[in-house]
């Protein structure tokens, strides 16, 4: 408890930090210089201020649009790259590699980098929000302070999780929110449970101090919307098919636009995100709107104000300039553009709606916050916490039954696509929790019990072509293919050399035919590990924790390979040996 509440004032403070010097950075580069004043989101309108469309897309210098993300890119594509590699993209899924393959390690050197880094990205126009950053540089505070005091990975990684749900609740001011998202966005399909207080404590007492500083207020302003028929829920059934399709595009959109910069531009990496930050100009050039998280855009449809062809125009340019931004390797969150593109998405369907049935849909501009939980919850899996999330930034809690039911439907649609691809699938599939098992129960099995053997399986030559090795991938169900040396051995048998993981040959999906005929397999496999039929689990664990593949193979006394082993296996049979000793015990 004391470290996590020491995790939620430290968290806090490093949002307000963050939070001013993303306003004072965006003051000074867009609205001073270029004289975009878009519409802001909530409490931050002057009282009294009205909304015009035309007025506020009005840009004094906009050629300057053509230069500054440009800058604003090179300049923080310089310092992640001079200074914290890991702190490049939207920073979430550092968060979580870190939880799931570090022990919850961070270093610290990363929240001083992403902070200034991020700030320069969204603060000269980048398309990001402030969630992936907050959620890495908090963490990254979090995990300081476990390594400060020598604590054990399991408390590093409870104290990571805890600086997650600091600094996204305090900067979105959702605590409740803020706790479960840091627990809810390690898995697709599972929670952190361990987690859940830690967390909490930190939330609050981050947001706690972030609201004694900077006032209390919710995010978003709404009116009193209401959800009185129960028939309402039936077009959100198609809504939530919409935006689990329109999420499985953006994915693709966002990881093609990565795949781009980082495997087939052939100039210097420094260069990357400037040219993203050019290109995200010239899109704003024509459409400003795309500028910054667009927050106040997402509070105008709130409103009503915006016509249909505004919002499905930034529907679709927001999902490329924000793909430009982070996949070139900006610095900056993909949640806030996730809530404008479903909010966008929400409005669209509502006024649709609303004109169809206007009897049922009587409050279509609902439909907005609707789409804000629905969409991000398809490409983030986090249902729960973006429920919760919506809820506290839009103080308007009437609209729980729609946000869940929409939510779900999308979540169980777009499960398999995720915006964060560090995300395993729950917790026997993590190598967090793989390293948590009693060692006198693993020893007490041997690999010959749990692996069904003979089997067939595929090897490979290592002079065989990425181009035939990816035949393989395709045809089959196979993660690990096993390499034969060229040269056999002194006895005639086979020699495995190394293993092609399908996981390694992922950079390479959208390399050219020509890259694909000149890569061989000895060029792209890893060590080879294996085990025995005759070893314990214990040393199936210890492989595992080693090398980290998806699946090692398993050899007889002749060393051929028998079948092959994954940690899911390991877990499940650990836990029917719990379960066995249990029920002896009892």
């Amino acid at each position: 408890m004391f470290y996590s509440t020491l995790v939620g004032v430290l968290g806090a403070f490093a949002a307000i930090i963050f939070s001013h010097l993303v306003h004072f950075i965006s003051s000074g580069a867009l609205q001073e210089l270029v004289g975009y004043n878009p519409p802001v989101p909530g409490n931050e309108a002057e009282p009294g201020a009205t909304f015009n469309l035309e007025s506020s897309l009005f840009l004094r210098t906009r050629w300057l649009l053509l230069i500054i993300p440009t800058l604003g890119g090179l300049l923080s594509g310089w310092l992640v790259l001079r200074f914290a590699p890991e702190a490049e993209g939207h920073g979430t899924d550092a968060v979580i590699k870190a939880y799931h393959l570090n022990n919850g390690e961070i270093r610290p050197r990363v929240a001083l980098i992403k902070t200034l880094a991020s700030s320069i990205t969204i603060g000269t126009g980048g398309s990001a929000g402030k969630e992936g950053p907050i959620a890495q540089i908090a963490s990254a505070i979090g995990s300081w302070v476990g390594q400060r005091f020598d604590l054990p990975a399991s408390e590093r990684r409870m104290l990571l999780i805890a600086g997650v749900a600091a600094g996204v609740g305090s900067i979105f001011q959702s605590p409740l929110g803020g706790a479960f998202f840091a627990v809810e966005v390690m898995y697709r399909e599972d929670i952190e449970s361990d987690g859940i207080m830690p967390a909490m404590i930190a939330a609050i007492t981050g947001y706690s101090v972030y609201s004694m500083i900077e006032g209390s207020s919710t995010v978003f302003t709404t009116p009193k919307f209401e959800f009185l028929n129960a028939v309402e829920l039936v077009p959100l059934i198609l809504f939530a098919i919409v935006c689990a399709i329109t999420g499985i595009y953006f994915t693709k959109i966002f990881y093609g636009i990565r795949s781009l910069f980082a495997n087939k531009l052939n100039i210097p990496a420094v260069l990357k995100p400037a040219l993203g930050g050019f290109l995200l100009g010239a899109i704003a050039f024509f459409f400003p709107a795309v500028l910054g998280s667009s927050y106040g855009w997402l509070q105008e449809a709130i409103n009503g104000h915006l016509p249909l062809l505004f919002m499905l125009t930034l529907v679709i340019a927001k999902m490329i300039a924000t793909s430009l931004t982070i996949g070139s390797g900006g610095s900056g969150g993909v949640f806030a553009p996730s809530l404008v593109i479903g909010g966008m998405l929400g409005g669209i369907y509502g006024t649709l709606l609303h004109g169809v049935v206007p009897h049922l849909v009587n409050q279509p501009e609902a439909y907005v916050l609707i789409g804000m939980a629905t969409f991000f919850t398809a490409v983030a899996n986090v249902p729960i916490a973006t429920t919760i999330m919506i809820s506290e930034m839009t103080g308007s809690y009437s609209l729980l039954v729609p946000l869940i039911f929409s939510g779900v439907i999308s979540h169980l649609l777009a499960k398999k696509w995720s915006l964060y691809r560090q995300q395993v699938r729950n917790h026997n599939e993590s190598p967090a929790h793989r390293f948590e098992l009693v060692p006198e129960l693993l020893g007490e099995i041997q690999v010959g019990a749990i692996v069904k053997h003979p089997i067939y399986f595929h090897s490979l030559d290592s002079d065989h072509t990425l181009e035939e090795i990816e035949s393989v991938f395709a045809r089959t169900r196979e993660v690990v293919l096993p390499v034969i040396a060229s040269e056999p051995t002194f006895t005639g048998r086979e020699e495995y050399c190394g293993l092609v993981l399908l996981e390694s040959i992922q950079p390479y999906f959208d390399a050219t035919k020509k890259v694909r005929e000149t890569i061989r397999a000895k060029d792209v496999m890893v060590p080879f590990a294996s085990v025995r039929l005759t070893d314990t689990l214990n040393t199936v664990h210890e492989v595992f924790e080693q090398f980290e593949y998806p699946e090692i193979p398993v050899l007889d006394s002749e060393s051929t390979i028998v079948g092959f082993i994954r940690p899911g296996q390991v877990i499940s049979e650990y836990q029917r040996a719990m379960l066995r000793k249990n029920q002896f015990t009892s």
